[in-house]
């Protein structure tokens, strides 16, 4: 295991914290409103991701949706040598042990194939070599933690036997690591990928961290680097490994710069990043370095800004419920904020509010332009709250939907705690695969997280009580969706034990139930930190139908759905004859027909601009065919 904090050798933060709201004396009644039309995304799988596991047999993982594994090893992996399968530990005396990545992929390509495995490339200059120069830890205490573990010792080092992180003589690195230039690290994927490699397939390892941690290297790995790089050089090798792994796989997404927490998300050491009377926080002047390459070659370096986040709240569980708010939020006063005070060179205590990944996000366009398409992304992140599941569970639940409406990339905690699996389960296996907007008369005590399916013919509402002490009486009312009228099925986390619960799919904690929904409205009271989904089905359009009588290898699709402006109706029919195609709203209302005289095979375009945005069926009928499709107008 890493010790996340061990950069605190060199940087310590003191952080206080207030209450962020107090106890109502009442349990305020919460109105929800749902707009499938609005904010439509896609929802990106890889955010139902961990780090590291194969603890559980591989059906656990599948009945709980896990579908992105990290397994690179965090710090580990900075040091990994893919050729002698070893890497150094720096979290103990820097002792050298074997591991293969190979094994891990192969199972990923064999067992998982819904899944992506994400690896890492190495930039810090050295891997391990061998395994003869480790510190004899059995000899030494029969291999017990100790508050000297993170002494450097491999390679010949005198242990200080008081303890604490520096040796009496530190060991010699070269006795147990070897140089690592960027054609090294970048071979794995010829090894894995080439013609005469393992055989993996690539498009189950699209993401690949450029290293880990790179900003603390002076702490964790002070092995290879007692005294930091400047940012500057750190960026030369950067850029240099980035072009080699596009080159051998234009197809790659790279994730950086996997920087460690708040502070480090401005910071780079003690530097000051100032460039033509200006200074730039870290990550922006990474950002900076990247967009200037673009602009000079047309060559992107990072598909996914990836950072860590391991906020302390001080056991203070207010806090921490309010920890999704970090990322986007920006009305948020965080608590444990430090590092935004030197966003503009100097220390500011003033600044509290972080809205990263909209910082970041606006850095992206100012530096590579509007459209980037580079995506936001979290490959470490824990709670640290150490409280009870329940609370954990919300905590979790809250960033995924956070994650889902906001479109990141990737979510793969480090921390796992108990109530995370019954979370994953829930929304990795019931939530619909695009987010809508939903919007909360209550946001920081109770949020709702919406999707849709891609037919529009289903939609799971989440609904994530913080509330540590009252349930709430939650309305939810929906537009741009046409829910059945009726009892709709209700999954519900709450009251989780001290233990695990999740077993499988079949067998979990989920309390089933079921809420009445009449008129596009439903009312649902929510236990106190709890987590319900509400499963929705569209009603049946009116009027219209749904018949098809044709051949299942002849059928009538529609493209883009969700449409802006031109809808797209793809023939494949066995005979050409007059075809009517109608759009209806959601009343049965007709509101635009056409005919035409169809090929066998063709696509015709109908324009939907003139149509406010919601959801609306198409109605395509002839002698022999008659169905209804239902689709979205987003604007």
């Amino acid at each position: 295991m890493n010790l996340k904090f061990l950069y605190l050798k060199k940087y310590f933060f003191t952080v206080s914290f207030c209450c962020l709201f107090s106890t109502a004396t009442f349990a305020q009644a919460v109105q929800i409103t749902v707009n499938a039309a609005v904010n439509k995304k896609k929802i990106s799988p890889n955010i139902y991701g961990k780090n590291d596991f194969f603890n559980h047999p591989d059906q656990f993982y599948k009945d709980a949706g896990l579908r992105f594994a990290r397994l690179n090893g965090g710090n580990n992996a900075s040091a990994y040598n893919w050729q002698a399968k070893l890497t150094v530990h720096p979290d103990w005396y820097n002792n050298v042990y074997t591991t293969d990545w190979g094994v891990s992929a192969q199972k990923i390509n064999t067992d998982f194939p819904d899944m992506q495995g994400m690896f890492a490339f190495q930039l810090l200059g050295r891997v391990a070599s061998n395994t003869n120069n480790n510190f004899n830890d059995w000899g030494y205490n029969q291999a017990q933690y100790w508050s000297g573990v993170n002494q450097n010792l491999a390679g010949g080092g005198t242990p200080d036997p008081n303890g604490g992180g520096k040796a009496l003589v530190d060991g010699n690195p070269n006795l147990f690591s070897q140089a690592w230039p960027a054609d090294s690290s970048v071979g794995i994927l010829n090894h894995w990928f080439g013609a005469n490699g393992l055989g993996l397939n690539k498009d189950q390892f699209v993401y690949w961290n450029m290293d880990n941690e790179v900003d603390i290297w002076n702490g964790t790995h002070d092995w290879a680097m007692p005294t930091l790089l400047s940012a500057s050089a750190f960026m030369d090798r950067y850029i240099e490994l980035a072009k080699k792994a596009k080159a051998l796989y234009p197809g790659i997404k790279l994730c950086g710069p996997v920087t460690t927490s708040e502070w480090q998300w401005y910071k780079w050491s003690n530097e000051s990043i100032y460039i033509n009377g200006r200074y730039y926080p870290w990550i922006e002047y990474f950002i900076k370095r990247l967009g200037d390459e673009y602009k000079a070659t047309g060559i992107k370096l990072v598909d996914v800004l990836d950072i860590h986040n391991y906020p302390s709240y001080n056991n203070n569980d207010a806090a921490a419920l309010q920890g999704h708010r970090i990322y986007y939020d920006t009305n948020y006063d965080y608590p444990g904020s430090n590092g935004i005070k030197t966003i503009t060179g100097g220390w500011e205590n003033t600044p509290k509010k972080q809205y990263i990944f909209k910082r970041i996000d606006d850095w992206l366009t100012e530096h590579f332009g509007a459209n980037h398409g580079i995506t936001p992304g979290v490959s470490e992140w824990g709670t640290q709250s150490g409280s009870n599941p329940s609370l954990e569970s919300v905590i979790y639940a809250s960033h995924l939907g956070t994650f889902a409406n906001n479109g990141v990339e990737l979510f793969s905690p480090w921390n796992w705690s108990v109530g995370m699996w019954e979370t994953l389960h829930l929304f990795s296996r019931y939530a619909k695969d695009y987010s809508v907007s939903s919007t909360s008369s209550l946001e920081d005590t109770v949020s709702a997280y919406t999707s849709v399916s891609q037919a529009a013919d289903a939609m799971t509402v989440i609904i994530v009580n913080k509330d540590m002490n009252a349930s709430r009486t939650v309305t939810v009312n929906l537009t741009g969706f046409s829910a059945a009228n009726g009892n709709s099925e209700t999954l519900q986390l709450s009251s989780l034990p001290a233990t695990e619960t999740f077993v499988s799919h079949t067998d979990n904690a989920l309390k089933k139930s079921s809420v009445s929904v009449n008129s596009n409205s439903f009312t649902i009271t929510v236990p106190s930190l709890s987590t319900t989904a509400v499963l929705l089905k569209a009603a049946a359009p009116l009027s219209v139908g749904d018949i098809n009588t044709l051949p299942t290898s002849e059928t009538v699709m529609i493209y883009p759905n969700p449409v802006n402006d031109k809808l797209q109706i793809k023939f494949d029919l066995a005979i050409a004859e007059p075809t009517e195609m109608a759009i209806y709203n959601l009343a049965g209302q007709r509101l635009k027909v056409l005919t035409v005289n169809s090929d066998r095979q063709m696509v015709q375009t109908l324009d939907v601009s003139a149509f406010s945005a919601g959801s609306y069926f198409l109605s395509v009928k002839n002698s022999r065919y008659k169905k209804s499709i239902p689709f979205i107008i987003a604007r």
